[in-house]
């Protein structure tokens, strides 16, 4: 039986494994700006980097959907020099059948191929399933981001498929969507696949 999430969705710090997920607010606009500076993010096709000067209004949009109820951000800080290296959210919140998306994720470029992104996900994905009994947590990615498809498929996450002709790139050309999901019948696999993957857990 499908159990409702509440809405909005309360904000929450998720915290483990090195890392913690601190609700979004308008102070983090600085160390926002320094994340992305860190290999100058918003000159990529793929995500959704704020440009310099813009990461003020990226929050207001992020807190305006949260505000919504369909959204709810996160930044992304080192648990040990609390410095901020990126961020993520929940997106496309629908409270009436528990699912929600992961997305608006990217992390400073001396943090990318670590451990941060599992981690992020490890945490996300259990307080989902765990504690707002999520029925169904997907993604999207833009279809010529193989890396992220890639990172998306390590998880564990099934494709469902693709949206064609789906959403503009900031360049202003047309992308296709591929949608994947993990369904709370697949959780217990895709959690016991991840704790093996986090910091200290490995053989």
């Amino acid at each position: 039986m499908i159990t409702p999430f509440p809405k909005p969705l309360a904000p929450i710090q998720l915290e483990g494994h090195g890392l913690v997920l601190q609700p979004m607010r308008l102070a983090h606009a600085e160390g926002l700006r320094n994340a992305a500076a860190d290999g100058q993010l918003w000159n990529l096709t793929f995500t959704s980097v704020p440009e310099p000067g813009q990461e003020t209004a990226y929050i207001e949009a992020a807190l305006k959907g949260q505000q919504e109820g369909h959204m709810l951000p996160f930044v992304v800080l080192d648990a040990k020099t609390r410095k901020i290296i990126g961020t993520t959210r929940y997106h496309d919140i629908v409270p009436e059948i528990a699912r929600l998306e992961i997305g608006y994720t990217w992390y400073g470029q001396s943090w990318q191929r670590t451990h941060v992104n599992t981690v992020c996900k490890y945490l996300l994905l259990f307080y989902a399933f765990e504690s707002l009994k999520a029925n169904v947590v997907g993604w999207r990615t833009d279809n010529l981001n193989q890396r992220s498809q890639n990172a998306i498929e390590r998880l564990g996450a099934k494709k469902d498929g693709v949206l064609r002709g789906h959403a503009l790139r900031r360049d202003g050309t047309v992308r296709d969507t591929h949608m994947y999901s993990v369904t709370q019948e697949e959780w217990p696999d895709i959690k016991q696949r991840l704790k093996e993957k986090l910091p200290g857990n490995r053989s």
